[in-house]
């Protein structure tokens, strides 16, 4: 809602259109009539997606669903936010766009149902996978590790996971060239270049100017109710093919902070 500029843009949270509620979609579509649908909401809790499994259908792919029968029925056309968790993590070059899904989780397999069903009833829809979200305003790996950071002379961190770090206002910037472009398909869309979650905490403790030691250790040591890709590096082959170039994660991370600082 903040980075776009000259169109008119209207922001619905979930008390004003729960994506469950078929009824109140279409309501919502019908009186706004959009060119564009972004569906960036979901149930993210990886986690909890697992101890509440019809929640998390209801909500990443029904309730999809339902967004893109109202846009195909006044004509929008849609913007699908997915996930790296569509993929098992067991690559250990980039994934592509057209590689087979197979997700481990919960979460996962929501989100690869939603793509599945956007693209059989949408098949001009545009599904855009990100990974490693960070931003100021939310819940988020660097805030986290800043708040741990402070108060902890150590961190465990875990150094057998790799994906791409991505920058909300970042993503939002590719999202908004993505609908200009009319874009269709599946794309994918992080910030450039790859690290480990041990690397990126490394990276925002010293940027941070932190002594905190960050201590690399394994995913079994850290275990967590969802499993997780051990490699989820999303390759930008298509974004790239449809002029759209994001930046390196470490230049996303440094305005991050200073976005932080600014706003605490």
């Amino acid at each position: 809602m903040r980075e776009w500029s000259g169109d008119t843009v209207t922001g619905l949270t979930s008390h004003a259109a729960d994506i469950r509620d078929e009824k109140r979609v279409l309501e919502v579509v019908q009186e706004a009539r959009p060119e564009w649908i972004v569906l960036a909401a979901a149930y993210t809790d990886v986690d909890g997606c697992e101890s509440k499994p019809d929640l998390a259908f209801a909500v990443n792919r029904d309730g999809a669903v339902n967004v893109a029968a109202a846009a195909k029925q006044v004509g929008a056309r849609l913007v699908f936010l997915s996930s790296d968790y569509v993929f098992d993590g067991k690559k250990t070059t980039p994934y592509e766009t057209g590689d087979a899904r197979n997700p481990q989780s919960v979460y996962g397999r929501t989100k690869a149902e939603a793509e599945v069903a956007l693209l059989d009833l949408m098949p001009d829809c545009c599904i855009a996978r990100t990974s490693w979200l960070f931003g100021v305003g939310g819940k988020c790996f660097p805030d986290t590790i800043l708040k741990l950071a402070a108060s902890r002379p150590a961190l465990d961190v875990v150094n057998d996971q790799r994906g791409s770090p991505t920058y909300t206002e970042d993503l939002a910037r590719a999202i908004i060239q993505l609908c200009r472009k009319n874009a269709t398909g599946i794309v994918h869309a992080t910030n450039a270049g790859d690290c480990s979650w041990f690397e990126l905490a490394e990276e925002i403790v010293s940027r941070a100017g932190l002594g905190t030691t960050v201590c690399p250790v394994s995913t079994e040591q850290m275990a967590r109710p969802a499993p997780r890709p051990a490699y989820s590096v999303l390759s930008p082959a298509r974004l790239r093919a449809l002029g759209i170039e994001m930046p390196f994660w470490r230049d996303a991370l440094r305005r991050y902070l200073e976005q932080r600082q600014a706003t605490s």
